[in-house]
């Protein structure tokens, strides 16, 4: 399997009036075509960070970073424009790169992800799971080969939050996305990924590494991962690898 996404070294520092601040440090992990990783780690280690140095939205200071393929980003916050209707935020990408996008593919996309008849609906009338996945479609209507979701489900109530997590789950394993979760929840991360990266404080660099595999009957949804015997013997090991009282 082909990696498509590659850290070697990476550091990354910011600096304000206040002096420097050092975020990554010798960062180091590969990520193969069509896996879901999670990364999780102590509030502010520099999980988005890592984010925006695969995005390309900021550069290492030090190191190197291979990115094979094109990068989606879905926010925390759905930032849907509320002026414009759902079938018209989805298209927002396309406009912007002045890329020309098959309605027909628009229409194909609403329909199989349950926003058909929604498409001419304004955000203000949708529920907050409906508007993440809108904003993922906005997303994946250019097509990228990796995906980035930065702390997707936080905004919604836990019933809301398993719910949509099982219809991103959904759409990221059949449109084969390579995808990358940032999460503070370890629940989540067990329940979405292949493989979860646990960040030590900053300056943050690799602490473990998590392979899941769940003991399911069935194929694997976020909704079922929670009923695996393992789910529980993950938790706590993520649980101590990150020992926030260190």
């Amino acid at each position: 399997m082909e990696n498509e996404i590659e850290f070697k070294n990476v550091c990354k520092s910011f600096y304000s009036l206040k002096g420097e601040t050092h975020v990554l440090q010798n960062m180091n992990f590969t990520i193969k075509k069509g896996e879901i990783v999670a990364i999780v780690g102590p509030s502010g280690c520099g999980k988005s960070t890592l984010l925006n140095l695969i995005s390309g939205l900021i550069k290492p200071d030090q190191g190197t970073i291979q990115i094979s393929k094109k990068v989606g980003y879905m926010f925390q916050k759905d930032n849907l424009l509320e002026w414009r209707t759902v079938y018209k935020n989805i298209t927002l990408g396309p406009e912007i790169k002045k890329i020309k996008v098959d309605n027909k593919h628009i229409d194909t996309l609403l329909e199989k992800y349950g926003l058909s008849e929604f498409k001419f609906h304004y955000p203000k009338e949708l529920s907050g799971g409906m508007r993440q996945r809108v904003a993922l479609l906005r997303t994946l209507v250019l097509d990228p080969d990796i995906l980035l979701l930065d702390e997707p489900f936080s905004s919604l109530d836990y019933q809301t939050k398993i719910t949509v997590q099982d219809d991103i789950y959904k759409i990221i394993k059949e449109t084969q996305k390579t995808t990358i979760l940032v999460t503070h929840d370890i629940t989540e991360a067990i329940a979405m990924a292949n493989r979860v990266l646990v960040l030590t404080k900053r300056p943050s660099t690799i602490k473990a590494v998590f392979d899941i595999q769940l003991d399911l009957k069935e194929e694997k949804t976020p909704f079922l991962a929670r009923n695996s015997a393992k789910f529980k013997d993950y938790f706590n090991l993520i649980w101590e690898a990150l020992d926030i009282h260190e």
